[in-house]
């Protein structure tokens, strides 16, 4: 959204790795998964490396769009949204490629997960 130019709050934007929907399932909810015997623990690892990879990437095209630095008072008042360059505009669609790639790999770990667990009996849940 950012790189099409649509104005979004830098509060909705998820650069935290933990703080995103993903990450708050993933820190929680999904860490009950590394206790089924189907689902090794290196896919466990292999998707949270994927998830960082992609935040990083974000992070990169947020660093384009919004300053980073330390601000003052006038530049809280009045926004800190940069004014982009093409090169940056073109940088940042370098970055947006490479978040694909990296999100298209991370949903192949995600569904290989998914089969796991489906694959387990029900009863193995029990407890867990």
């Amino acid at each position: 959204m950012l790189i099409a130019g649509f104005k979004i709050g830098e509060e909705s934007i998820p650069v935290n790795s933990t703080e995103c929907k993903f990450g708050q399932w993933f820190y929680s909810e999904a860490q009950k998964l590394n206790a089924l015997q189907n689902n090794p623990l290196e896919c466990m690892s292999k998707i949270e490396q994927l998830h960082f990879q992609l935040h990083d990437i974000y992070m990169n095209i947020y660093k384009i769009y919004y300053n980073t630095e330390p601000s003052g008072f006038f530049s809280k008042l009045f926004g800190r949204k940069r004014k982009i360059s093409d090169d940056s505009k073109r940088l940042a669609g370098e970055y947006f490629n490479a978040m694909q790639e990296v999100s298209n790999e991370l949903l192949q770990e995600i569904n290989r997960m998914e089969r796991r667990v489906v694959a387990i009996p029900e009863k193995e849940f029990e407890g867990i």
